[in-house]
């Protein structure tokens, strides 16, 4: 478009990852999903296309509220507390939102974070659900295969927004809804 892309802009990710749930049992190794939580959508009122994780990082964070909330657990109950997209701008904004309500941020991280390196200058990381296809299995679920990793919290971060009603001056608001997976033969609560 001519125009210079400011910091707070991400790269869209072109990627896929598919993932075969079961009800069968499995042994040590397999993961679980033992909860799921339903998150609801969210506009602070942010109108700036290019800056997709501000816009969705309230969502994340009202939807890891409420696990906590509905749970009783905290953010040191897991090894990972992973988002999909929020990029390193809607991270920081997550982090703020978390430390304001007395949340440790510290097993916290995102899968557009993880995606490109320094030397790809991506700006604010990567964007769209194929950073959760391609960095939540390969990096954190392979993890578990050392044992490093037995619980984490996925949240699935999103936009729901359109170039048309970016260029009619729209809010964009955000939804994100998680699933908490576990390793092992047992499925708990």
């Amino acid at each position: 478009m001519g125009t210079q892309r400011p910091m707070t802009a991400q790269w869209t990710v072109t990627g896929g990852g598919s993932y075969l749930l079961s009800s069968e049992g499995g042994d040590e190794n397999s993961w679980h999903v033992t909860m799921a939580t339903i998150g609801k959508v969210n506009d602070l009122g942010i109108q700036n296309s290019n800056d997709m994780g501000s816009a969705m990082a309230p969502a994340a964070f009202d939807t890891v509220k409420a696990h906590f909330t509905d749970t009783g657990r905290r953010p040191e109950d897991y090894d990972a507390i992973i988002t999909g997209d929020l990029g390193k701008v809607g991270h920081e904004v997550l982090i703020d939102f978390l430390k304001q309500d007395n949340f440790s941020g510290q097993v916290f991280t995102d899968c557009g974070l993880f995606v490109y390196n320094e030397s790809q200058d991506a700006h604010s990381g990567g964007s769209g659900c194929g950073c959760s296809a391609i960095i939540l299995g390969p990096v954190f679920l392979d993890r578990q295969k050392a044992k490093a990793v037995n619980r984490i919290l996925f949240i699935g971060t999103g936009a729901l927004h359109s170039p048309v009603t970016s260029f009619q001056g729209e809010t964009v608001p955000g939804i994100a809804h998680a699933v908490c997976l576990e390793r092992g033969t047992a499925i708990c609560g």
